[in-house]
């Protein structure tokens, strides 16, 4: 099946090229022309690469008769769009300039990788979610978080370089288009609250099936998912006590976020077959 003769991964191909020159242009424009790379074109073409790749999602969706998260691909994908669409809707209020650049680059990276390696799309185009419109959105609710996770990955980053420039007293290259550092702690703190509370929502949606038919939960992918939640809800607890430091808080943030991306590993909810709406929803789920 295709929209206006294009093909689901041929939609998304197209949105990833957007968010490559997109970074591309951003990059050129702040480190040759010393122009902030956040206004006016960024939200332009990114909005417009997001665009793109809702259609490729939406058509697949249309395969399965419901959300499409039942492979690496998928998966990785909706990750993005969830990072994007956080960006487009949410992140012009953090008035940070240099914030789409890096959005667009994170949605390259993983667009990229997802498209390069055929093993992670399979041909399934069985539904995932039985009939169940709650287990799709437990399934949902979880990869959106990790999308807000992503982005506060970005912002950690962001608030790293500019702690460095700051101490060795380099004051070029991204530095005047940082926001400040004291901006960027309270970002961070705001998107940690927000993904931890999709996360918990999701969690307890999914519990009220999972507690129906214990014997179908996969104890192994589930504790992958709580240890992401717990370690998020460890990291929201130290920073409100002020035992981390920001630096530590910031790489927190990084390593617990790049552990939960090579989690993906473990899901191969193409393989399993549709049973029960629980059992399915945990291998949609867990990244």
């Amino acid at each position: 099946m295709s929209l206006f003769g294009l093909a689901d991964r041929e939609w998304i191909f197209l949105a990833t090229v957007v968010f490559t020159v997109t970074t591309i242009l951003g990059s050129y424009s702040t480190l040759k022309l010393h122009r902030k790379a956040g206004r006016p074109y960024t939200l332009s073409l990114v909005s417009f690469g997001w665009i793109l790749q809702t259609i490729g999602l939406y058509e697949r969706g249309l395969q399965y008769g419901g959300c499409p998260l039942a492979n690496r691909f998928e998966l990785v994908q909706f990750l993005v769009w969830s990072a994007i669409a956080l960006y487009i809707f949410v992140g012009p209020a953090f008035r940070v300039s240099l914030l789409g650049m890096f959005t667009s680059g994170f949605a390259s990276i993983l667009s990229i990788l997802s498209l390069g390696f055929d093993s992670w799309d399979s041909p399934s185009r069985e539904p995932i979610f039985g009939l169940s419109p709650w287990i799709e959105m437990h399934a949902a609710l979880a990869l959106f978080s990790y999308g807000v996770f992503g982005i506060l990955a970005l912002t950690s980053s962001m608030y790293l370089l500019q702690s460095r420039s700051l101490k060795q007293k380099k004051m070029g290259g991204l530095f005047p288009y940082m926001p400040s550092i004291f901006e960027l702690t309270h970002i961070n703190l705001r998107l940690l609250v927000l993904g931890f509370c999709i996360l918990s929502s999701s969690l307890a949606i999914g519990s009220v099936y999972w507690t129906q038919d214990i014997e179908s939960v996969n104890t192994l992918k589930l504790g992958a998912t709580i240890a992401v939640w717990l370690a998020y809800g460890v990291l929201l607890f130290l920073r409100n006590r002020e035992t981390l430091s920001y630096k530590q808080y910031s790489w927190a943030c990084i390593i617990i976020f790049t552990i939960a991306l090579f989690s993906l590993d473990a899901v191969d909810s193409s393989s399993t077959p549709v049973a029960g709406a629980a059992s399915i929803s945990i291998s949609s789920t867990h990244l």
